[in-house]
């Protein structure tokens, strides 16, 4: 990671999202692309798993620079193609010492107003579901909004606590035929790429995508501050 890109850590760190989507995006040379259900499910697993934010760039890098030099010239269409060359950046880098810094964030890409109107959207989406006491939770938070900006570590973990509630209910009210729609969507999608992919990488990528197109169907957003912007 360059000096310039570390004093920004921060801010790419809540920017995950949209930093390997545009990094994607520029190595295909198509700034119009768009990522697909699967790509976004990836950049999840990535995400949870603690995948530094330059590990996914430079295996992004590596698997274009692969594929430009290939005889096929495979085009690449999904970030399932990179996930080799990912985690394999990442391994270099936990080796080197050289991954995201441990220490809590000190300075985030937002406001306190900016945090409190995310969480409080939230709680009122929540009450529209009748999930009274979710919503409660975010309300409180926001109405703590200042604290909570002190320490956003703690607070991402309150959050994550609260997500894995939402989906349970949200997963709950689901129709088998609707989670069957989701889970053959899901094969159709991976298929290309299960060879390419670990048994545990495949576990989480498949727990992902489904997570999403569940809180999809039920009309949610996902918590976490990774998803404020």
């Amino acid at each position: 990671m360059s000096e310039a890109e570390d004093q920004d850590w921060p801010r790419n760190y809540y920017n995950y999202f949209t930093e390997i989507e545009e990094h994607f995006q520029r190595a295909r040379g198509t700034s119009l692309f768009l990522l697909s259900p699967l790509d976004w499910a990836l950049i999840e697993t990535w995400k949870s798993g603690g995948i530094p934010l330059e590990a996914v760039r430079r295996g992004i890098e590596r698997a274009f620079e692969k594929g430009r030099a290939s005889k096929r010239r495979q085009a690449v269409n999904s970030l399932a193609y990179c996930t080799q060359a990912v985690m394999e950046e990442a391994e270099i880098m936990a080796k080197g010492g050289t991954g995201q810094p441990s220490a809590p964030v000190e300075e985030a890409p937002f406001s306190v107003e900016e945090l409190r109107a995310h969480l409080s959207a939230n709680a009122a989406l929540l009450g529209t579901k009748g999930w009274g006491e979710l919503a409660a939770s975010l309300t409180q938070l926001a109405e703590d909004a200042e604290a909570q900006h002190r320490d956003l570590e703690e607070l991402e973990l309150r959050l994550t606590v609260i997500e894995e509630k939402m989906l349970a209910e949200a997963r709950a009210a689901q129709s088998e035929e609707q989670l069957l729609k989701v889970r053959r969507e899901m094969e159709n999608s991976l298929r290309p790429y299960r060879g390419k992919m670990t048994a545990d990488q495949l576990s989480r990528l498949e727990r992902q995508f489904v997570d999403r197109a569940v809180l999809e169907q039920a009309g949610l957003r996902r918590l976490s501050l990774f998803y404020l912007h």
